[in-house]
């Protein structure tokens, strides 16, 4: 009588424990496995410093470890239709596939880049002259004065074993820009800035930058920017070697010391990615630095004081890259990743953003681009049958000279973007289209910018003219030839023609 109850009441025992251990262990081969974490971005690092970014951009690549929303939108040519290109993962690499599906059979423009801290200090395309109170700034090729975006499948790259894509700043007028950020250091407050950059693709214009300008696209002065100039205009003048450095684009002046020259030790700094580094305590320091961005530390290429008249600087609160302060627009160059940061960052906190740039992987960056031609020429106007003459520095250039010596003799570098510069073999400086074009032409300049730049046109009868960038008017032989050349005709007539011919002479 009682064998039967105790029975089924040890199976009930028995049956309970088993549950228990079912739900207590779970079976073999279900166990989960917590999702990895992201490795720490440059922010992540640069936070930990004590140095927050408070802009962070890249095409490539999350600079947080936890970001997981869009890095930069792009719009196609066929319908004008947009796409936002995010991450494969949340701190992780780019997702690039639809970018590539998205573009197939048309042509793509990157119109913005998302910042990726929580002020959303994004950069649409630089409004250059088109927005309110910018008339002083330079006007880009876009409408109204506008810059234009960069061609979204021009530069691709490899970042840990993946497709990605850069900001290729080759066309002129090239440009990014946000007249309104938010928490960036303003005024003479302490920051530090860097980018990944690449020197398959610089120049000697104005201005490849990344970094902090002036509100209203114009130049306001000495000290009010505070960016990353990267290319080979030697500004003041002095520089050892071909360049190109990574330098402060302080406003009115690119500076790679103090005085201005690059170290005479440090006659280029390059490489297939180049990480470059810039910050500023607004007072007494300006250090730059340079590195790979595939392997290695980091080289100190100048730490010291301000140039004269810099200190205190009056940086403002907008954003830029790819042009100048006041949009100048001859600059190129690679942009992949960057930030802002607020105060001055340490330097062991630059080496680990650093060690963080080379651990991500970046390889492949096989893009090739034509090099500018030069030509050795003279001129001859047809108003008058005389050679242009450029005497020197202080003299104005006039159609004068009945035959070619070193006086009218010039160098004429044709650019991959369908502009030229001439530079004078009297004085080997660069024509410049003086007071933005109002003033006549003359031979002065140490660097190329938008005022020495010139549209060349080839006219019906084998002449050429010259449509200088900045004013977009035609250079003239004015007054038949009597007075200075000048850019300041809206139609080519017998006076904006111009022989050109090779020249042995100079």
């Amino acid at each position: 009588m009682l064998v039967i109850p105790t029975l089924r009441r040890r199976t009930q025992l028995l049956l309970a424990f088993l549950l228990a251990l079912a739900i207590a262990v779970p079976l073999f081969g279900t166990t989960a496995t917590p999702a990895a974490a992201a490795p720490s971005g440059p922010c992540d690092i640069y936070a930990s410093g004590g140095t927050p970014c408070e802009a962070a951009y890249s095409t490539t690549r999350a600079m947080f470890s936890s970001y997981n929303g869009p890095l930069y939108q792009i719009q196609r040519a066929s319908d004008n239709s947009t796409l936002n290109i995010g991450l494969a993962s949340a701190g992780g690499l780019v997702a690039s596939a639809p970018q590539v599906s998205f573009c197939s059979g048309t042509t793509c423009t990157i119109t913005q880049l998302y910042d990726q801290t929580s002020n959303a200090n994004n950069l649409p395309i630089s409004p250059g002259s088109s927005c309110s109170g910018c008339s002083g700034g330079l006007s880009g090729p876009g409408p109204n004065g506008s810059d234009i975006g960069a061609n979204a499948m021009a530069l691709p790259i490899t970042v840990g074993g993946q497709g990605a894509y850069g900001v290729l700043v080759n066309n002129i007028g090239t440009g990014y820009r946000n007249n309104a950020v938010k928490n960036v250091p303003t005024g003479s407050q302490p920051e530090g800035i860097y980018m990944l950059t690449s020197s398959k693709l610089t120049s000697g214009s104005c201005c490849f930058d990344f970094g902090s300008a002036e509100t209203n696209d114009s130049d306001d002065g000495n000290a009010t920017m505070n960016a990353i100039y990267y290319g080979s205009a030697c500004w003041t003048g002095g520089c050892t070697g071909s360049g190109p450095w990574v330098g402060g684009d302080l406003e009115n002046g690119m500076y790679f010391s103090a005085a201005g020259p690059n170290p005479s030790n440090i006659p280029s700094e390059t490489g297939s990615f180049v990480s470059a580094w810039e910050k500023n305590n607004g007072t007494t320091n300006f250090t730059l630095k340079y590195g790979s961005g595939q392997s290695g530390g980091l080289t100190q290429a100048y730490s010291g004081a301000l140039p004269n008249g810099y200190n205190p600087m009056k940086v403002q609160p907008s954003i830029e890259l790819g042009t100048g302060g006041d949009n100048s627009p001859e600059g190129t160059g690679e942009f992949f990743e960057g930030a802002v940061t607020k105060g001055f960052p340490t330097d062991a906190t630059e080496n680990s953003v650093q060690a963080n740039i080379t651990a991500a992987g970046y390889t492949n960056n096989n893009t090739t681009f034509p090099a500018p031609t030069q030509s050795v020429i003279s001129l001859k106007a047809h108003a008058n049958g005389k050679y242009v003459d450029a005497a020197n520095s202080t003299t104005s250039l006039i159609a004068d000279a009945t035959s070619v010596g070193t006086n009218e003799t010039f160098t004429m570098v044709a650019n991959n973007n369908g502009t030229v510069n001439l530079k004078a073999h009297s004085d080997n400086d660069w024509v410049t289209a003086e007071s933005n074009g109002n003033s006549p032409l003359i031979a002065n300049r140490g660097a190329t910018g938008p005022w020495e730049t010139f549209y060349l046109i080839h006219n019906p009868d084998g002449s050429v003219s010259f449509r200088a960038y900045n004013n977009q008017h035609l250079v003239t032989a004015e007054n038949a030839g009597a007075a200075a050349l000048i850019a300041n005709r809206t139609a080519i007539g017998p006076w904006e023609e111009f022989d050109l011919a090779a020249s042995s002479a100079g």
